[in-house]
């Protein structure tokens, strides 16, 4: 079934839309096709692991959505779920969001995370008025690293030790891009 609401990404076809809760099957299927390489850095691989938890997890941000307090959109390659972008969290009062982002390995390498934050941020500075988005990115994960500087962000700092995951603790470097900022590099 066709998407109502898409964005194309560029010339290779790939679409950005709403990831929302009816597709919680194709979701689950993207997630085992990936798990290994989506959960080395986030925890969305250990929370998605049954059609349950897959449409828990969608209709989480459905509500997000609602409140006005985070978005989820799905990136699609050839008619498949390939990866997401988020705003994990949204507080438009404070003009503040924070993006991220995951895809399975076969999407890798394509640039589609840079193109699809950059629909995201441009939505979000332009239409709901934020004026910082972050991206918090593990300091080993250089592919995420990566795409806050094709974004133009600045490296604000690294919180040590930070996130713990899997028997870790990792370090988390955040970066961020200001709405000036933004427009400025879009001119």
């Amino acid at each position: 079934m066709k998407q109502l609401f898409t964005v194309g990404l560029g010339d290779d076809g790939a679409l950005l839309g709403a990831l929302e809760p009816w597709r919680a099957e194709e979701f689950l299927a993207h997630i085992e096709r990936g798990r290994e390489h989506i959960g080395r850095y986030t925890g969305l691989a250990d929370v998605v692991t049954d059609l349950e938890s897959a449409r828990s997890y969608l209709l989480s941000y459905a509500d997000k959505a609602a409140a006005d307090t985070g978005r989820l959109y799905g990136i699609w390659l050839d008619g498949l779920l390939v990866g997401g972008v988020l705003f994990r969290t949204m507080d438009v009062a404070r003009g503040l969001a924070e993006a991220g982002c995951w895809l399975e390995p076969a999407a890798v390498g394509k640039g589609l995370v840079t193109r699809a934050v950059r629909v995201i941020i441009d939505w979000a500075v332009e239409e709901r008025g934020i004026h910082r988005v972050e991206w918090w990115a593990a300091a080993e994960n250089t592919a995420s690293v990566a795409v806050a500087r094709r974004l133009g962000m600045t490296r604000d700092g690294v919180l040590r030790e930070h996130y713990p995951h899997r028997g870790r603790r990792l370090d988390m470097e955040i970066w961020s891009v200001l709405a000036p900022e933004w427009r400025a590099a879009a001119r």
